[in-house]
């Protein structure tokens, strides 16, 4: 394999995880002196163009009335192959199953057909929806099937979506699948300066009695139906009515379909005073310091990207045990994990940790702790440069 890469990463740019990850993996690996090209319809939050070694290129698409909807993943593929054929790509990370790794496989095969280009190998990151969603269903099924066995290597961020692309989808489990765990820049996301918790010794966290504010407690997401907005929402009317005597808040940071609905849903309950709607907010870092709790109650999660960000901050984690979840937050040390659907549980979970400040600063401290030991960046990036290290000398071996 050659020490500088020209890697092509395409991915979505809607404020989700998938989307965070490729952003911080392109990053990363053009930091590391490989020159990356980015893929999307738009630029992704968390894409900083000002990195050396970093080209965004916008996929553009064009309407047609024989064409509906518009045709991204026929714009995308046509853009993989144009920067392809002039910057010489080794490789395309697609980040999602469809449409990505559909179009990387497309333009693949195009480029094979060109004499004069050798054409780039593919590595699939599995994501979550593209599995247990888009793939599923039966109108993509065999496309999904097919574009994960074609693929020269395939990673999922958990071993539970590891073993759901074999058993929902039925890809033969001789196709190899890497679990790579998405990963936190615990320099960005870290207490704040004023918590103990950012201090060398790591001692303490301001208790309740000397930190005259508001209790917060903090949601991210698309505010999809998937994530169950409306049960952070039930939850903290739950625990306010709980902690009659103290100042509680709820910062919703996001947006999606869900948005309104979850709106009338707080004023109806009373609650549109203490229930802050932020937005995609690009300081999460500091919405998240300024956090006592994070609610995660999602119907799936392959990782919990989110929950992990949050623990990076100091911020025990309340979610439900599903999906990947529970290879993030370790129950009863990190935060706690309910069943699918146990608003009640959740909300005496959280009542509980802000009624006691000694635990709750235990948690504080193991959820950075665990953040910083099990989920840092060099070590990821590491692992995704032996995958394209492996998938190109096992090329170099075809060719010879």
């Amino acid at each position: 394999m050659p020490s500088t890469l020209t890697l092509g990463v395409a991915c979505f740019s809607t404020f989700g995880g998938s989307g965070v990850v490729a952003a911080e993996i392109a990053m990363a690996l053009a930091r590391r002196g490989h020159r990356v090209h980015v893929f999307s319809d738009d630029v992704p939050g968390r894409l900083d163009q000002r990195e050396p070694n970093l080209v965004f290129h916008a996929v553009e698409v064009r309407a047609y009335p024989q064409l509906k909807p518009p045709p991204y993943t026929l714009a995308l593929t046509s853009k993989l192959v144009e920067v392809a054929r002039r910057e010489r790509l080794d490789l395309i990370h697609a980040h999602y199953a469809i449409p990505h790794s559909a179009s990387a496989y497309l333009a693949r095969q195009i480029l094979a057909a060109d004499a004069q280009t050798t054409a780039p190998k593919i590595v699939t990151t599995l994501h979550g929806t593209d599995i247990t969603l888009v793939g599923a269903d039966e109108s993509f099924l065999p496309l999904t099937q097919f574009i994960i066995a074609a693929s020269d290597a395939v990673t999922t961020p958990s071993a539970w979506l590891r073993e759901a692309t074999y058993a929902t989808l039925g890809v033969p489990r001789a196709v190899p699948v890497d679990v790579i765990p998405n990963f936190v820049d615990t320099d960005r996301f870290s207490p704040s300066p004023t918590s103990t918790l950012a201090e060398p010794a790591l001692t303490a966290r301001p208790t309740t009695a000397t930190r005259p504010r508001s209790l917060v407690l903090v949601h991210v997401s698309n505010f999809r139906p998937v994530k169950r907005v409306d049960d952070v929402v039930r939850v903290f009317a739950r625990v306010r009515a709980a902690l009659p005597g103290r100042p509680l808040v709820l910062h919703l940071v996001g947006d999606g379909p869900e948005r309104p609905q979850i709106t009338a849903l707080a004023h109806s309950l009373g609650l549109e005073a203490d229930v802050h709607c932020l937005g995609e907010r690009v300081d999460l870092p500091d919405v998240l310091r300024d956090a006592d709790l994070f609610l995660l109650p999602s119907q799936t999660e392959s990782f919990g990207l989110a929950a992990l960000e949050a623990m990076a901050c100091g911020v025990p984690v309340i979610a439900s045990a599903v999906g990947g979840v529970p290879e993030v937050v370790a129950d009863g040390e990190t935060g706690m994990l309910l069943p699918l659907g146990d608003v009640e549980g959740m909300a005496q979970a959280a009542v509980a940790l802000l009624s006691d400040d000694a635990r709750l600063r235990r948690m504080s401290l193991a959820a950075r702790h665990r953040a910083e030991t099990h989920f840092r960046p060099g070590p990821a990036v590491d692992r995704y440069l032996e995958i394209y290290e492996r998938t190109l000398h096992a090329a170099d071996g075809k060719r010879g």
